[in-house]
This record gives structure tokens, C-alpha cells and sequence, in this order.
């Protein structure tokens, strides 16, 4: 990967780790409730009491946990969404499974927040 390529990526991952923030912080505001982003050059880790979210990033892949044994991978796309790498390819029938990072990040908050 080149440097401005890996650059971009860089880029995208610390707006997601902002994207997560913001949204934890509008679903925790009629509970007066707060989760904690962490957010590494590799690692973003999202807390709210016992639920968690951990995404590990390694180029454009990201691997995600979550404290009940759920995961999967993602992959960021140049455009700043986020692609299931099993979906087809823009070349095969289909279109790629591709979901903007707000809408992904919007999820993850909802699903943390109101867990407890």
C-alpha cells in the first residue's frame, strides 16, 4: 500500500472513532449516560458499562468484537464506507454490500447504549 493510500486510511479511521463518540454521546443524553472511545493507531475500544465494542484495524481491514462473542470484518473503501469483504465484487452480479460509516457507527451506538 502506498504511503498516501495508507494515509487515507488513517484519515477515515480517526473520523470513525469520532463518528462513535458523537453517537454514544447523543444516545447516552436522555439517560444522562456516557461511554468511553479509546482510540489508537490500530485500536478503537468503545465502553459502556459492561457492553463493549473493539475494532482492530490493520490497513483498510478491521476486525470488530463484541462482549458477547460477536465479530466479523469489514473493509474501509476509498469513498469512507465500509464493505462486508464477502459481498461481490463491483465486477460480479450484485453490488457490493457497502454501508456508510456514519450509518455503521450510528448502529454500533444505539446497540451499546442501550444494553445494560
Amino acid at each position: 500500500m502506498t504511503g498516501s493510500g495508507e494515509q487515507l486510511y488513517i484519515e477515515l479511521w480517526v473520523s470513525l472513532a469520532s463518528l462513535l463518540r458523537s453517537y454514544t454521546a447523543a444516545h447516552g443524553l436522555n439517560g444522562n449516560r456516557q461511554a468511553t472511545v479509546e482510540l489508537g493507531e490500530q485500536r478503537i475500544t468503545v465502553r459502556h458499562g459492561n457492553a463493549w465494542l473493539e475494532l482492530n484495524r490493520q490497513g483498510a481491514t478491521i476486525h470488530w468484537r463484541r462482549e458477547d462473542a460477536q465479530n466479523g470484518v469489514l473493509e474501509l473503501t476509498e469513498s469512507g464506507r465500509l464493505r462486508d469483504p464477502r459481498s461481490p465484487t463491483p465486477g460480479d452480479l450484485g453490488h457490493p454490500d457497502e454501508e456508510e460509516m456514519d450509518m455503521a457507527a450510528e448502529a454500533w451506538a444505539r446497540e451499546l447504549m442501550h444494553e445494560q
